[in-house]
């Protein structure tokens, strides 16, 4: 089975917004309807150690990915540094009680599965989350490093969508803690989110973004559309844009904060997120007043669009501290 809402790149673009909305929303879901049958249940410790073949990958990776993040090593009986790797991750991934599963593909027998996630040489290690994959490490990386990356992959899972893992029991019967995938109903929202989702793949981000403001004129604290509300305001302006003409003005005059906030934007919607980032902090610092205040409030909306998580997000912040005081 193919992996699906797959976005690596980093690029803000619709087919990343359509499947950050979708994997959250099924991750909710997913968390909803198995709180509603009594929870899923303890795992065994030996549980947390998984092999995966393609037959089994929407399953055992895409499905449990919505209940807690899940790392693929990816190996071969050959390979000298996977076989000093692939002992600490399964170490590691006991000692995290839970927090995170590990799935081991051999790659000589599942060459779909290597070359669908781009694997270049093994041993290479990803992540799925809410069924949002994206690379974490490759080679024979020293504990250390490992552990800050896990670290880093349970506080996005968390933070951004609510995954916390599994309960794990010593003395719980290998296999018993893994519940059927069962249908679940529909939300009070569901219909306008998907709405929206429909809206963007369509083109027609107006329509989108009146989508998201209903949901949040109902529901203020919901996550899922204020994240898209961000990105589909962020593509309804950049919809009517002139890239050259941005690009011509924003070179000619670095100081107006109109022509640096609409290249920003390009910036941000063409993937390069640092360079959105620190367009703006640099015009916060050449302007003031409602320009200044302006400029600070569109950086403050893109950081919302890339995620608070981020690390880029984090270090422009500081950024703009210094900038403003």
């Amino acid at each position: 089975m193919q992996p699906r809402n797959m976005s690596m790149s980093g690029v803000v673009d619709l087919a990343a917004v359509k499947a950050a909305q979708e994997a959250k929303a099924k991750a909710e879901q997913t968390r909803a309807e198995t709180a509603r049958q009594g929870g899923a249940g303890a795992v065994s410790p030996a549980d947390l150690v998984i092999d995966v073949d393609e037959a089994g990958f929407e399953r055992d990776v895409l499905q449990r990915s919505a209940e807690v993040p899940v790392v693929i090593d990816f190996w071969a009986e050959w390979c000298q540094p996977c076989k000093q790797l692939s002992p600490v991750l399964e170490r590691l991934a006991v000692e995290y009680d839970g927090r995170f599963l590990l799935a081991k593909i051999d790659v000589d027998a599942n060459q779909m599965l290597m070359q669908q996630f781009g694997v270049q040489g093994i041993p290479a290690v990803f992540a799925v989350v809410a069924g949002q994959a994206l690379p974490l490490f490759q080679g024979a990386a020293g504990e250390e490093q490992i552990r800050q990356t896990l670290d880093q992959l349970v506080q996005v899972a968390e933070q951004r969508f609510g995954l916390t893992g599994l309960t794990v029991d010593p003395d719980a019967e290998p296999g018993g803690g893994r519940p059927e995938p069962a249908e679940v109903p529909a939300g009070p929202h569901d219909a306008l989110l998907e709405a929206a989702v429909h809206a963007l793949d369509a083109g027609d981000f107006g329509a989108a973004v009146q989508a998201y403001r209903d949901v949040l004129a109902d529901d203020p604290a919901n996550t899922e559309a204020k994240l898209g509300l961000a990105q589909a305001e962020l593509l309804h302006r950049v919809q009517e844009l002139d890239p050259q003409q941005v690009r011509k003005d924003a070179a000619e005059k670095p100081q107006d904060a109109a022509a640096q906030i609409a290249a920003a934007d390009l910036d941000l919607v063409g993937g390069h997120v640092e360079d959105a980032f620190g367009r703006l902090i640099d015009t916060v610092r050449r302007t003031a007043g409602d320009e200044r205040d302006a400029v600070r409030v569109r950086l403050l909306e893109l950081f919302e669009v890339v995620g608070p998580e981020d690390p880029r997000v984090g270090a422009a912040r500081r950024a703009l501290a210094r900038a403003l005081f």
